[in-house]
């Protein structure tokens, strides 16, 4: 099992290549969307890297659950509704939703995901 630095510092190059940006904007509290600059085709790429680097294999939709935010059962007047932030945690438990609990706009959600959040996935899928 790979130290959070060795797994930081993969992740940190995967981001660097697919979004190129510098290596001083991949923080651990850098988010993907607001600070970094990731549009939704880059996280394809990113996924593709996160797989190779790490040799594990990520699924449609498990690392970012976009069905929960499209689904009526879900979102409310352009906010995810108690169910469906209890969704959310439920398959995103590497994510910290805190800040996104306290007014879930589904716009909002893009910015939700940090770098940390993402190493914590990644541990998880090597454990």
């Amino acid at each position: 099992m790979p130290s959070n630095e060795e797994v930081f510092e993969k992740v940190r190059e995967a981001l660097v290549d697919a979004l190129a940006v510098d290596d001083s904007e991949v923080t651990p509290e850098a988010t993907m969307v607001g600070d970094l600059g990731a549009e939704s085709i880059d996280f394809l790429d990113i996924v593709y890297r996160l797989e190779k680097a790490f040799g594990i294999s990520i699924s449609r939709g498990e690392l970012f659950p976009d069905d929960i935010l499209t689904n009526a059962e879900y979102v409310s007047d352009g906010k995810v509704t108690a169910s469906g932030l209890s969704q959310l945690k439920a398959r995103m438990p590497f994510a910290d939703l805190s800040k996104f609990e306290q007014n879930p706009l589904v716009q909002d959600f893009g910015n939700l995901l940090t770098v940390k959040d993402l190493c914590n996935y990644v541990k998880t899928k090597l454990a």
